[in-house]
């Protein structure tokens, strides 16, 4: 049996111990975003509303500081934090949680066997839950409501993926800008390239993983809280404490008063301090909820305080310092040292957002919302730490585009705040409605595709009509039929049929469920029913994964995971008699008159009962079939126990006959399904599908990669689907 990799819901049973450890951990990998804004704010908002006396010095730091109260600490720290999903958060784990508790995904393959899983956990209905059942069911029945949410989760997390493009450019470039302030003779371009080069280097090692980066630069950024803590005590002793008056609120209205709509522009520059906080909820999956509020409450906000009530402090006697407030407040001897410690801190920064894009995508490609990529776990104790190459790199060039075509950081800023198009802010939307674009049509096309095979679906009728021989030949041997059916037979078997000359004894229909959990148990992860009668020997598997799972096994493992499992899962219904003793309607055995009665083959033919290739096979009596195909043959030789039942005598055959089965190998037909749009659709639709869904799915990792089978074991047919 595979061993999974430890869930974050077990982090919280750690000792102190490892709690301190893993709260270090998070300065390198959450907090390095919002604890390097000391580096820009104040510039970016000066740069907006100008300092015109000591007042809106005071007005602008009392901004600041409520904001970070607010957003930071309250918003996430104290509330977000708690909504978690069973360890996992982000948009998406919010997403699932309602999805799990309410019918509102698009996708129509939910079975009502998914709420059984134990890592479920539906709350039973009280008087406190009112509000919330009237809210569900107003969710479960419009789908104007459903749709409206699935935006609401495309565009939030968009806008999170976004960030991960404009952090790196905005923090390399305002720490390395600090060169000129320490050497006269930098100019931007220089700095620009400085940048590039710090970028690559950044998302070159980003591969190494969580923890272990997380252990290097821990250290790092503990001695820069620690010197940004130093940096502002010293200011405060030095020039100003009066500046602790701006913790009274009543300086934001005079600072709104006096400076009207100048005042503003400098709140968009004023969220600058509180960004990044999103990623503390976004890489949860990382850590545990205790290692992340400790960490904020006892040292990241404390020192940001002294931070920006130090450079406040300096800016009263030294206004003119408004364009780089950070590096013209520290100390002359100490300015190198402190300069080296801000690249550093910087470069760990940008890490931050691209650990949270890392996040967002997992959680969306399991949600059916973005193509499937290569996902490498970088840690073998904690499976959300990821590394998704293509999305790495695809970061890096777009940080490298933004750095080189924008040599201000008041616009790189602009594109943070979204002031308007024309100061920058055009970067992060044309960004941000891409990948809002990608996911919606990517979910927009599984839709339609999944539906669409769920309509031309093979009948059961049809399958009766054949036989259990199928209208062909039976081969000793396993076949995996993959396909994304939650019920019935996939169209696409159909082809299997009238394309081999001969198909395997035995047939499972495989298919990879992702369901809204974060993880689902080993022992509840194989899902198994009979699809037709028990001469056929033809079963589904649902093989069932939550958004967090890892799915690393080799073809050997798998194949011996799913014999064990069908195995157990026939000795279990001889005892029951039957698959689902709950009386769930989730089977396969339904009538459906309207489903399709032909078999549609590759090259256009169409063939039904009438034509022979189908009709001489009608039924098992008539046509016997050759060796291996049924149990009875396989098994004639075996000694009769007169004290065995023939029940369990029944068994046994059945036992024997999946073992030769496996025996004799195993072949996965996989069903290569695209789809089309009809000629009458709209031109919108057509191109959509067409180009744009169809692009995306040649160009994604297929689910079969996971398992790492050789191409001797494969076996592949196509279909086209008119949507």
């Amino acid at each position: 049996m595979l061993k999974l990799l430890k869930s974050p819901v077990h982090q919280e049973d750690f000792g102190m111990g490892r709690k301190i450890v893993l709260a270090f951990q998070t300065l390198g990998v959450v907090f390095g975003d919002v604890g390097t804004s000391p580096l820009y704010t104040f510039s970016v908002m000066f740069s907006k509303a100008p300092i015109n006396g000591n007042e809106d010095v005071i007005g602008a730091l009392s901004l600041v500081l409520y904001t970070l109260i607010l957003i930071p600490l309250i918003k996430y720290v104290l509330v977000v934090l708690w909504a978690n999903d069973d360890g996992e958060g982000g948009t998406f784990a919010l997403y699932s949680l309602i999805c799990r508790h309410a019918k509102v995904s698009l996708l129509p393959n939910q079975l009502p066997s998914d709420a059984r899983i134990s890592s479920f956990r539906l709350k039973v209905p009280s008087a406190e839950l009112e509000r919330s059942l009237k809210i569900k069911e107003r969710l479960e029945t419009s789908l104007t409501l459903k749709k409206l949410l699935l935006v609401l989760v495309l565009a939030g997390t968009s806008m999170v993926i976004a960030d991960g493009v404009v952090t790196p450019a905005m923090s390399v470039m305002s720490a390395v800008g600090g060169l000129k302030v320490g050497v006269d003779a930098i100019e931007q371009d220089e700095v620009v390239m400085i940048s590039v080069a710090f970028l690559v280097i950044l998302f070159s090692v980003q591969k190494f993983g969580t923890s272990k980066v997380g252990l290097a630069v821990g250290p790092a950024l503990f001695i820069w809280f620690c010197s940004l803590a130093g940096i502002g005590i010293y200011n405060l002793l030095k020039y100003d404490t009066s500046v602790l008056k701006a913790f009274n609120p009543v300086h934001i209205y005079l600072y709104f008063k006096r400076n009207s709509v100048k005042a503003w522009y400098a709140l968009g520059g004023c969220l600058l301090c509180a960004t990044g906080s999103e990623a503390m909820f976004a890489d949860l999956c990382y850590f545990s909820v205790q290692s992340i509020q400790l960490t904020f409450v006892f040292l990241v906000l404390p020192c940001l305080m002294l931070g920006y009530l130090g450079q406040a402090a300096y800016l009263i006697n030294n206004p003119s310092g408004e364009e780089q407030p950070f590096f013209y407040s520290i100390p002359g001897g100490m300015f190198w040292p402190i300069f080296l410690i801000a690249n550093i801190a910087a470069l760990i920064a940008s890490r931050t957002m691209t650990t949270a894009t890392f996040s967002c995508i997992k959680q969306s490609t399991a949600l059916g919302c973005f193509p499937r990529l290569k996902i490498v776990h970088t840690s073998r104790k904690f499976m959300g730490q990821i590394y998704i190459p293509v999305i790495n790199w695809f970061l890096l060039v777009v940080c490298l585009i933004v750095v080189c075509s924008i040599s201000s950081i008041n616009e790189i800023g602009n594109a943070y705040v979204l002031w308007s198009v024309t100061d920058g802010s055009w970067i992060i939307l044309v960004f941000a409605v891409i990948m809002f674009l990608i996911m919606y049509i990517w979910n927009y096309g599984s839709k339609l595709k999944y539906e669409t095979e769920v309509k031309q679906k093979l009948s059961m009728d049809l399958m009766r009509e054949l036989g259990c021989n199928l209208g062909t030949i039976r081969a000793p041997g396993i076949g995996l039929v993959y396909n994304e059916l939650a019920k019935g037979v996939p169209a696409i078997f159909g082809h299997f049929l009238t394309t081999l000359p001969a198909i395997h004894s035995m047939i499972i229909f495989v298919c990879i469920k992702y369901v809204p959990v974060p993880m689902v148990p080993q022992s509840e992860r194989f899902l198994f029913r009979r699809v037709c009668p028990k001469s056929y020997h033809i079963f589904r598997c649902i093989a069932r994964y939550g958004y967090k799972d890892v799915r690393k096994e080799n073809h050997q493992t798998f194949e011996q995971l799913l014999i064990e499992s069908i195995e157990k899962f026939i000795r279990r219904e001889a005892q029951e008699r039957q698959l689902e003793s709950d009386g769930d309607e989730d089977t396969d055995n339904e009538e459906d008159t309207s489903l399709s009665r032909v078999l549609i083959a590759p090259n256009g033919s169409v063939y039904s009962l009438a034509v022979p290739l189908l009709a001489e096979f009608g039924s098992c009596s008539n046509n016997p079939i050759s060796e291996a195909s049924t149990s009875e043959e396989v098994t004639a030789d075996l000694p009769v126990d007169p004290s065995i039942s023939d029940a369990e005598h029944g068994l046994e055959r059945e036992l024997s006959f999946i073992r030769k089965a496996k025996e004799s190998g195993v072949v996965y037909l996989l069903g290569h399904g695209d789809i089309r749009a009809r000629k009458d659709s709209w031109f919108i639709k057509k191109l959509v599908i067409n180009y744009f869904y169809a692009f995306l799915r040649k160009n994604c990792r297929r689910g079969i990669a996971n398992l790492s089978v050789p191409h001797s074991h494969l076996m592949q047919v196509g279909m086209t689907y008119m949507v």
